[in-house]
Protein backbone atom coordinates (compact mmCIF):
# COMPACT_ATOMS: atom_id res chain seq x y z
CA UNK A 1 0.00 0.00 0.00
CA UNK A 2 1.18 3.24 -1.01
CA UNK A 3 -0.58 5.81 1.57
CA UNK A 4 0.48 9.44 2.58
CA UNK A 5 -1.08 12.38 4.17
CA UNK A 6 -1.75 15.61 2.62
CA UNK A 7 0.66 18.07 3.88
CA UNK A 8 -2.09 20.72 4.17
CA UNK A 9 -3.82 18.73 6.64
CA UNK A 10 -3.51 20.62 10.43
CA UNK A 11 -2.13 18.81 13.53
CA UNK A 12 -0.47 16.07 11.47
CA UNK A 13 1.04 12.95 13.54
CA UNK A 14 4.10 12.94 11.30
CA UNK A 15 5.48 12.46 7.60
CA UNK A 16 4.39 9.04 6.51
CA UNK A 17 6.89 7.60 4.74
CA UNK A 18 5.85 5.91 1.13
CA UNK A 19 6.41 2.38 1.64
CA UNK A 20 4.49 -1.44 1.15
CA UNK A 21 1.83 -1.76 3.67
CA UNK A 22 -0.18 0.38 5.88
CA UNK A 23 1.29 3.75 6.87
CA UNK A 24 3.76 3.23 9.50
CA UNK A 25 1.58 5.50 12.35
CA UNK A 26 -1.65 3.60 11.54
CA UNK A 27 -2.58 1.44 14.78
CA UNK A 28 -4.88 -1.03 13.31
CA UNK A 29 -6.33 -2.71 16.24
CA UNK A 30 -5.30 -0.96 19.89
CA UNK A 31 -7.84 1.26 21.50
CA UNK A 32 -6.86 1.39 24.90
CA UNK A 33 -5.00 4.45 23.76
CA UNK A 34 -7.11 6.57 21.86
CA UNK A 35 -10.49 7.50 21.91
CA UNK A 36 -13.07 5.14 20.15
CA UNK A 37 -13.08 5.54 16.58
CA UNK A 38 -16.43 5.37 14.24
CA UNK A 39 -16.28 5.01 10.69
CA UNK A 40 -19.31 6.77 8.69
CA UNK A 41 -20.16 5.57 5.15
CA UNK A 42 -22.70 8.55 3.81
CA UNK A 43 -22.84 10.29 -0.16
CA UNK A 44 -20.56 12.59 -1.79
CA UNK A 45 -23.26 13.94 -4.15
CA UNK A 46 -26.88 14.87 -3.22
CA UNK A 47 -27.43 17.63 -0.80
CA UNK A 48 -31.10 16.54 0.14
CA UNK A 49 -31.86 18.81 3.11
CA UNK A 50 -32.75 15.48 5.55
CA UNK A 51 -29.87 13.41 4.30
CA UNK A 52 -27.62 16.96 4.83
CA UNK A 53 -29.37 17.67 8.67
CA UNK A 54 -28.83 13.74 9.55
CA UNK A 55 -24.75 13.91 8.89
CA UNK A 56 -24.72 16.93 10.84
CA UNK A 57 -25.70 15.01 13.32
CA UNK A 58 -24.17 12.05 13.39
CA UNK A 59 -20.82 14.13 13.41
CA UNK A 60 -22.34 16.56 16.48
CA UNK A 61 -22.81 13.18 17.86
CA UNK A 62 -19.57 11.19 17.27
CA UNK A 63 -17.63 14.60 19.01
CA UNK A 64 -19.94 14.88 22.08
CA UNK A 65 -19.16 11.43 23.05
CA UNK A 66 -15.39 12.23 22.69
CA UNK A 67 -15.01 9.89 19.65
CA UNK A 68 -12.96 10.30 16.48
CA UNK A 69 -14.80 10.12 13.08
CA UNK A 70 -13.55 8.15 10.08
CA UNK A 71 -14.33 9.52 6.56
CA UNK A 72 -13.89 9.45 2.81
CA UNK A 73 -11.93 12.53 3.53
CA UNK A 74 -13.99 14.51 0.97
CA UNK A 75 -15.38 17.85 1.54
CA UNK A 76 -18.78 17.63 0.05
CA UNK A 77 -22.15 16.19 0.27
CA UNK A 78 -22.70 14.22 3.84
CA UNK A 79 -19.02 13.43 3.70
CA UNK A 80 -18.26 16.75 4.02
CA UNK A 81 -21.32 17.56 6.43
CA UNK A 82 -20.65 14.81 8.56
CA UNK A 83 -16.27 15.79 9.05
CA UNK A 84 -17.67 19.36 9.33
CA UNK A 85 -20.07 19.09 12.36
CA UNK A 86 -17.67 16.67 14.48
CA UNK A 87 -14.78 19.22 13.89
CA UNK A 88 -17.17 22.64 14.92
CA UNK A 89 -18.01 20.22 18.38
CA UNK A 90 -14.24 20.17 18.87
CA UNK A 91 -14.27 16.51 17.63
CA UNK A 92 -11.35 14.64 15.66
CA UNK A 93 -11.50 13.85 12.22
CA UNK A 94 -9.53 11.32 10.03
CA UNK A 95 -10.27 11.26 6.39
CA UNK A 96 -9.20 8.75 4.14
CA UNK A 97 -8.95 9.40 -0.12
CA UNK A 98 -8.10 8.16 -2.73
CA UNK A 99 -5.18 10.36 -4.69
CA UNK A 100 -7.86 10.09 -8.23
CA UNK A 101 -10.27 11.62 -6.08
CA UNK A 102 -9.09 14.78 -4.21
CA UNK A 103 -9.54 17.13 -6.60
CA UNK A 104 -13.09 15.33 -7.94
CA UNK A 105 -14.11 15.36 -4.61
CA UNK A 106 -12.70 18.78 -2.58
CA UNK A 107 -10.08 16.37 0.00
CA UNK A 108 -11.29 17.57 3.69
CA UNK A 109 -7.81 19.40 4.00
CA UNK A 110 -9.44 20.52 7.04
CA UNK A 111 -9.07 16.95 8.46
CA UNK A 112 -6.78 16.86 11.66
CA UNK A 113 -5.51 13.48 9.60
CA UNK A 114 -5.72 13.52 5.48
CA UNK A 115 -4.36 9.98 4.42
CA UNK A 116 -4.29 9.88 0.64
CA UNK A 117 -3.78 6.66 -0.75
CA UNK A 118 -3.25 5.20 -4.26
CA UNK A 119 -6.49 2.78 -4.58
CA UNK A 120 -10.13 2.87 -3.59
CA UNK A 121 -9.29 -0.96 -2.43
CA UNK A 122 -6.48 0.74 -0.21
CA UNK A 123 -9.11 3.72 0.71
CA UNK A 124 -11.85 1.20 2.67
CA UNK A 125 -8.43 -0.75 3.59
CA UNK A 126 -7.64 2.13 5.55
CA UNK A 127 -10.89 3.43 6.75
CA UNK A 128 -11.48 -0.20 8.10
CA UNK A 129 -8.63 -0.42 10.06
CA UNK A 130 -8.49 2.85 11.78
CA UNK A 131 -12.21 2.50 12.35
CA UNK A 132 -13.71 0.50 15.84
CA UNK A 133 -17.27 0.33 14.00
CA UNK A 134 -19.01 1.37 11.06
CA UNK A 135 -22.36 3.73 10.61
CA UNK A 136 -23.79 3.54 6.96
CA UNK A 137 -25.94 6.52 5.83
CA UNK A 138 -27.88 6.78 2.96
CA UNK A 139 -26.17 6.87 -0.28
CA UNK A 140 -24.93 5.52 -3.25
CA UNK A 141 -22.97 2.67 -4.92
CA UNK A 142 -19.67 3.71 -3.76
CA UNK A 143 -21.59 3.46 -0.21
CA UNK A 144 -23.15 0.23 -0.89
CA UNK A 145 -19.53 -0.97 -1.70
CA UNK A 146 -17.95 0.12 1.43
CA UNK A 147 -21.23 -1.34 3.49
CA UNK A 148 -21.16 -4.57 1.59
CA UNK A 149 -17.20 -4.96 2.31
CA UNK A 150 -17.14 -4.06 6.07
CA UNK A 151 -20.33 -6.50 6.24
CA UNK A 152 -18.69 -9.38 4.59
CA UNK A 153 -15.00 -9.15 6.66
CA UNK A 154 -17.39 -8.91 9.62
CA UNK A 155 -19.48 -12.02 9.47
CA UNK A 156 -16.39 -14.07 7.45
CA UNK A 157 -14.71 -13.64 11.44
CA UNK A 158 -11.99 -10.81 9.83
CA UNK A 159 -13.07 -8.17 12.56
CA UNK A 160 -15.74 -8.14 15.29
CA UNK A 161 -16.57 -4.17 14.71
CA UNK A 162 -20.49 -3.14 14.61
CA UNK A 163 -21.97 -2.53 11.76
CA UNK A 164 -24.72 -0.02 11.80
CA UNK A 165 -27.41 1.02 9.82
CA UNK A 166 -28.57 4.58 10.13
CA UNK A 167 -31.65 5.03 7.90
CA UNK A 168 -34.77 7.21 9.19
CA UNK A 169 -36.02 8.16 5.68
CA UNK A 170 -36.34 4.54 4.51
CA UNK A 171 -33.98 4.87 2.01
CA UNK A 172 -32.54 1.12 2.30
CA UNK A 173 -35.60 -0.66 2.74
CA UNK A 174 -35.50 -2.25 -0.67
CA UNK A 175 -32.54 -3.51 -0.35
CA UNK A 176 -33.68 -4.66 3.22
CA UNK A 177 -36.27 -6.76 1.56
CA UNK A 178 -33.94 -7.93 -0.99
CA UNK A 179 -31.47 -9.54 1.97
CA UNK A 180 -34.44 -11.07 3.51
CA UNK A 181 -35.64 -12.70 0.57
CA UNK A 182 -31.80 -14.05 0.33
CA UNK A 183 -31.84 -15.14 3.59
CA UNK A 184 -35.27 -17.28 2.51
CA UNK A 185 -33.26 -19.18 -0.45
CA UNK A 186 -30.31 -19.58 1.48
CA UNK A 187 -27.91 -17.02 -0.59
CA UNK A 188 -27.33 -15.21 3.05
CA UNK A 189 -26.62 -16.81 6.25
CA UNK A 190 -29.36 -15.87 8.97
CA UNK A 191 -25.77 -14.95 10.85
CA UNK A 192 -25.17 -12.41 8.40
CA UNK A 193 -28.42 -10.58 8.96
CA UNK A 194 -27.94 -11.02 12.67
CA UNK A 195 -24.72 -8.80 12.56
CA UNK A 196 -26.26 -6.09 10.94
CA UNK A 197 -28.10 -3.50 13.34
CA UNK A 198 -30.25 -1.15 11.59
CA UNK A 199 -32.09 2.26 13.23
CA UNK A 200 -33.59 5.49 12.83
CA UNK A 201 -32.07 7.52 14.98
CA UNK A 202 -28.83 9.14 15.79
CA UNK A 203 -28.69 8.20 19.98
CA UNK A 204 -29.60 4.81 19.09
CA UNK A 205 -26.98 4.33 15.95
CA UNK A 206 -24.22 5.66 18.56
CA UNK A 207 -25.14 3.15 21.32
CA UNK A 208 -24.90 0.28 18.70
CA UNK A 209 -21.72 1.64 17.93
CA UNK A 210 -20.45 0.73 21.17
CA UNK A 211 -18.52 -3.25 21.92
CA UNK A 212 -21.05 -5.92 21.59
CA UNK A 213 -20.17 -6.88 24.84
CA UNK A 214 -21.53 -3.45 26.48
CA UNK A 215 -24.50 -3.37 27.58
CA UNK A 216 -25.45 0.25 26.36
CA UNK A 217 -25.67 -1.41 23.23
CA UNK A 218 -28.73 -0.57 21.31
CA UNK A 219 -31.81 -2.62 22.01
CA UNK A 220 -33.50 -3.89 18.88
CA UNK A 221 -36.17 -3.93 20.35
CA UNK A 222 -36.58 -0.61 21.26
CA UNK A 223 -39.33 2.52 19.62
CA UNK A 224 -36.12 3.88 18.17
CA UNK A 225 -34.46 0.73 16.35
CA UNK A 226 -35.43 -1.42 13.79
CA UNK A 227 -32.62 -3.81 14.49
CA UNK A 228 -35.64 -6.65 13.00
CA UNK A 229 -36.06 -5.13 9.84
CA UNK A 230 -33.48 -7.19 8.44
CA UNK A 231 -34.70 -11.04 10.11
Amino acid sequence: MNASNVGRARNLVGAIPKVGGVPEDVELTETKDRPWAVCVYCASGPKHPELMALATGVGTAIANRGWTLVSGGGNVSAMGAVASAARAHNGRTIGVIPKALVHRELADVDADELIVTDTMRERKQVMEDRADAFIVLPGGIGTLEEFFEAWTAGYLGMHDKPLVMLDPIGHYDGLLEWLRGLAKTGYVGANALDRLVVVDDVDAALAACLPTSSSSRADPTSSSARANRTG
